[in-house]
C-alpha cells in the first residue's frame, strides 16, 4: 500500500513538473517580410546550446518557428541575404555591418520568468527589424525595432555591400529610428519588464511598429466608427 502511495506520489510530482515546464516554453518566431529571401542566423550566448542548425531559408512571407529552452537562454538573431545554397556564404547579415535583433528569456529568477529584448544598430544595419512578444503573461512588453530600410538615405562613406549595408553613423540610425539601440550605452526610451510571453516574433521588413496604445487607438476608432454607421 505504502509503495503504491509513493508510486503515485512519484506520478504526481512528474506530471507537475511537465505542466510547469509546458508553461513557461517560449518560441521564436521569425516571420519575414522582405521582398527577397533571408536566412535566419541565431547565435547563442557563449556556454548556451544552439536553437537552430541556420541553414533555412526564408522566402518573402515565410515563417521559421523555433524553441527556446526551458532554462535561462539569450543569443542574438540577424537576417543574412544574398547567401549561397548552403548558406555558408552571405552577401549581408553574416558579419558587420548588420541589424542584430538580441534576446533573452526565462531570466530574473524568483519564478519571475522575464524576457528582454532590443534591436541593435551598434553593428550596423542591413534589414529592418521589430521584435514584439506575443501571448504576454504581464508588464510592460512595448514593440521595439527599426521598420526602416536605412540603406536609402545612408551617408556614402558609410556604405557597405554595394548599398544593400549600412555602417552608421550612431546619430543617422538613432534619429529614423528611436527604439533601437545605436551605440553600447544606448537604451530604448520606452520601459520593458517583460514577464512570461509565450512567443517572441522578430519580423524582417515590417512596414510600422504598433505599440499598445496605437492599437487600441485603432480599436477604439473602429468602434466609433461602427456606432455612427448604426445610429
Amino acid at each position: 500500500m505504502a509503495m503504491a502511495r509513493a508510486q503515485a506520489l512519484v506520478l504526481v510530482l512528474l506530471a507537475a513538473a511537465a505542466a510547469a515546464a509546458a508553461a513557461t516554453a517560449t518560441t521564436l518566431t521569425i516571420h519575414n517580410l522582405c521582398p527577397h529571401p533571408v536566412w535566419p542566423l541565431v547565435t547563442p550566448n557563449s556556454g548556451l546550446p544552439s536553437i537552430s542548425d541556420n541553414t533555412a531559408r526564408l522566402d518573402p512571407n515565410a515563417l521559421l518557428s523555433l524553441s527556446f529552452p526551458a532554462t535561462s537562454w539569450s543569443g542574438r538573431v540577424a537576417a543574412r541575404t544574398g547567401c549561397d545554397a548552403a548558406a555558408s556564404g552571405c552577401w549581408t547579415g553574416a558579419a558587420p555591418p548588420a541589424t542584430v535583433v538580441q534576446v533573452s528569456v526565462h531570466g530574473g529568477g524568483g519564478g519571475q520568468d522575464l524576457a528582454t529584448y532590443s534591436v541593435s544598430l551598434v553593428d550596423g544595419f542591413n534589414v529592418p527589424a521589430v521584435v514584439s512578444p506575443q501571448a504576454i503573461g504581464g508588464g510592460q512588453c512595448p514593440a521595439l525595432g527599426c521598420p526602416v530600410d536605412l540603406n536609402c538615405d545612408c551617408p556614402p562613406d558609410q556604405r557597405a555591400a554595394e548599398g544593400a549595408a549600412c555602417r552608421g553613423p550612431p546619430a543617422y540610425f538613432k534619429n529614423r529610428c528611436p527604439l533601437t539601440r545605436t551605440t553600447p550605452t544606448d537604451v530604448e526610451p520606452v520601459p520593458q519588464s517583460c514577464r512570461a510571453p509565450g512567443e517572441l516574433k522578430i519580423v524582417f521588413c515590417q512596414a510600422t511598429i504598433v505599440t499598445a496604445a496605437a492599437a487600441e487607438e485603432a480599436e477604439m476608432a473602429v468602434i466609433r466608427t461602427v456606432v455612427a454607421a448604426d445610429s
